[in-house]
């Protein structure tokens, strides 16, 4: 470890390649088998959850890995079954669905921000853990994250993002103002845990103060409870070019080109 109590950049750098290769198996063996894979990302604002989802993504082909991070419910969407806007972005065979944040927002800051009534809050915690059974029954691989954070670290983090001018689109007053609830966030995140940390579906708590090491115990705890293989792959050469048949190509002048900005930096 660092002085600061980090994992070593080489180190990390390392085995994110390492598990980031093994993602790439995991990808494969889904696509070729045609599972169904929900991967959940919840905790506290600033807690890591993106800048991981980011890593478990960066080599996946997004055609098979999505991201689901959706907005706040239309005025229709909020008529319908509380579950139902999540439904329609479940994983067909052959994918991989990543929620950053999901149902549970109704859970944490629709509770905690008065978003819900505590009529739709209670029946929340009766139906999501049959809504997840639900899931699990139908052969669904459902594997739910909670990223855990000091309130001094997601301070010191709040206060990097409003420094950084290329981070500051991640803060909004909600977040910032989960700071004054932070006690009201941990009620409503025990509670949580009380009636959705099921047998079929429990909550797996990621330690977070460490950036690098809450990515690399997330994915190696992901890739260690999926019973996948490495799919062998039919060969692939390249072919060799055909000889031309006089094809020449337009005039650059009769197309729009894109100016070359990368000269003038050479200068």
């Amino acid at each position: 470890m660092t002085k600061d109590g980090r994992l070593p950049k080489k180190i990390y750098e390392r085995e994110l390649l390492r598990l980031q290769a093994e993602l790439v198996k995991l990808q494969e063996w889904v696509r070729v088998e045609g599972a169904r894979v929900v991967v959940i990302f919840e905790g506290r604002d600033a807690a890591g959850k993106g800048s991981t989802i980011k890593r478990v993504t960066e080599y996946l082909n997004p055609r098979v890995a999505r991201i689901v991070a959706l907005p706040a419910p239309t005025e229709r969407q909020r008529t319908e079954w509380y579950f139902q806007r999540y439904v329609e972005h479940l994983p067909a065979a052959g994918e991989i669905a990543l929620f950053d944040r999901s149902w549970y927002n109704r859970a944490g800051v629709e509770r905690v921000m008065g978003f819900c009534t505590n009529q739709e809050y209670a029946r929340f915690l009766h139906q999501c853990p049959i809504f997840e059974r639900l899931l699990v029954e139908d052969g669904i691989v459902l594997r739910k994250y909670w990223f855990s954070v000091s309130d001094s670290e997601q301070e010191n983090r709040f206060r990097s993002r409003l420094e950084d001018p290329m981070r500051r689109w991640k803060l909004s007053p909600m977040d910032l103002e989960s700071i004054t609830r932070w006690e009201d966030y941990s009620r409503a995140k025990d509670e949580m845990f009380v009636h959705t940390d099921i047998p079929e579906a429990p909550w797996h708590v990621v330690e977070s103060e460490d950036k690098r090491s809450a990515r690399i115990n997330m994915i190696a705890h992901l890739l260690s409870t999926i019973q996948y293989h490495e799919v062998q792959r039919l060969p692939l050469d390249l072919p060799p070019r055909p000889p031309s048949k006089g094809y020449e190509r337009p005039p650059r002048d009769m197309q729009a080109q894109v100016p070359d900005h990368a000269a003038e930096l050479r200068r």
